[in-house]
């Protein structure tokens, strides 16, 4: 499949096949984690755990897809992001299966820590797969595509599985072992359609010529002195922790929203089991166009993260504050916050995972995202878990109104860190004395 370049207009090229597997390859990843946070509060019933039992270990997950991270981008960077994914694969469906054998919380809690350990091995590499094949002028709507899996995925898995467990009579265990058949199918996709960089497709006849100029004229390259000082030199600019500290509070509402919307539903609104699916999946019905929205805006509007950042932030902020708060029986209001949480929140990913693609060379993209991305998790971890302690029981029932304020908050501090990041393209030197552009600028 060739490229054609003629002034501006580039013809769609082998690259989008690599992003199409990336693509259907996390939507399997996701499918196992959702529905695990789907079928909460039946798993809650079914094992007999209180509210922060459960919240801890919606939690834990978290803590070990964060640890992964950071070796998942290193080894990405070291032994090629195909290899990285494939095992990553394995290992979730594996414990996928497993999980529709838990019978205490001690188990639920293992698998949690499994699921998290091999599905945090997949992200890092796939975003390292995007920077070796997609130039710098795509990498905002190449990755919001990508990133439309976390809205897409949410959208339809709530749906589908809640309509199969009603027609399995509530038996929400045989959901799992089903769930291992994509996975297998996956790691067949992943090893036939993608490479690690665009050289290997070249030499097996797949990219054009003309496409592999094409990319390789518009990477964010700096082999050499990468070779020479390490990856290690990115740890010196001051804005790769402004960017972990962003990512630490996105992924704290993201993910503690996520974690609970379906208890929230189901507890506080008193939706069934498929109504509840239904509702939950609206936010990221939405997001499907959002995610993409904020990557267009970014490559072909603002040439920026931060405006489409501080969009998505501060338009958050009153719709969760609000959305805890809604009336039982208000079910218009309530889809309407539902849809316009959704929105904004999600507006956020195409542009977010492609700030460490356009600050740093593409030879220490993987360890830069695994690293922060790992940082990031640990709000992932922490959201979902604080959120268990602020469900509150009150005479009219259960009430969810001091976790959504907790995700606004956290949505004000992704606004205050983003304001103070710096954009400009991070510059390894070989001078001790000439660091590169690590200021903080507004």
């Amino acid at each position: 499949m060739a490229v054609i370049q003629t002034g501006a207009k580039k013809l769609w090229g082998y690259r989008y096949v690599v992003l199409g597997m990336l693509w259907l390859l996390y939507i399997i990843n996701y499918f196992d984690r959702i529905s695990v946070l789907t079928f909460l509060p039946l798993i809650r019933k079914d094992l007999d755990l209180t509210h922060q039992e459960i919240g801890f270990a919606a939690s834990i997950f978290f803590f070990a897809y964060a640890i992964a991270q950071v070796s998942a981008g290193y080894l990405a960077d070291k032994i090629g992001s195909r290899r990285v994914m494939g095992i990553a694969i394995v290992v979730f469906t594996a414990v996928t299966f497993l999980t529709g054998m838990v019978r205490n919380y001690t188990q639920f809690l293992l698998i949690r820590l499994g699921l998290g350990l091999g599905e945090g091995h997949h992200f890092s590499p796939a975003n390292r797969t995007i920077a070796d094949w997609f130039p710098k002028n795509e990498k905002g709507r190449a990755t919001a595509f990508f990133s439309t899996t976390w809205a897409f995925a949410p959208a339809i898995i709530p749906v589908v599985i809640t309509y199969l467990a009603a027609a399995l009579g509530g038996d929400w265990r045989t959901i799992f072992y089903l769930l291992a058949l994509p996975g297998i199918v996956g790691i067949f996709l992943l090893y036939y359609f993608v490479s690690d960089k665009p050289e290997d497709m070249l030499k097996k006849g797949r990219l054009s010529q003309e496409e592999y100029d094409y990319i390789k004229a518009g990477l964010i390259s700096d082999e050499g002195n990468v070779k020479k000082l390490g990856v290690g030199v990115i740890l010196k600019d001051i804005n790769l922790w402004l960017y972990a500290l962003q990512l630490f509070f996105t992924l704290a509402v993201y993910w503690g929203s996520t974690s609970w919307i379906s208890s929230f539903l189901y507890e506080q609104h008193g939706f069934n089991l498929k109504t509840m699916g239904m509702m939950s999946a609206l936010p990221y019905a939405v997001a499907i166009v959002s995610t993409m929205l904020g990557g267009t805006l970014m490559d072909k509007f603002f040439h920026r993260t931060k405006p489409v950042a501080m969009i998505s932030f501060l338009t958050a902020i009153p719709i969760l504050m609000y959305m805890g708060q809604v009336p039982k029986g208000s079910t218009g209001t309530l889809i309407l916050m539902l849809i316009l949480s959704g929105f904004f929140v999600n507006m956020i990913w195409g542009v977010i995972y492609a700030y460490p693609q356009l600050r740093y060379p593409k030879e220490v993209v993987g360890s830069a995202v695994g690293l922060t991305n790992g940082i990031g998790q640990l709000g992932a971890f922490l959201s979902p878990l604080f959120a268990g302690y602020l469900v509150e029981k009150t005479a009219s029932g259960i009430s969810y109104d001091k976790v959504f304020l907790m995700f606004a908050a956290c949505s004000a501090l992704a606004a205050v860190v983003t304001y103070f990041l710096k954009e400009e393209p991070f510059v390894i030197k070989t001078d001790e004395t000439q660091k590169g552009d690590t200021g903080i600028s507004a």
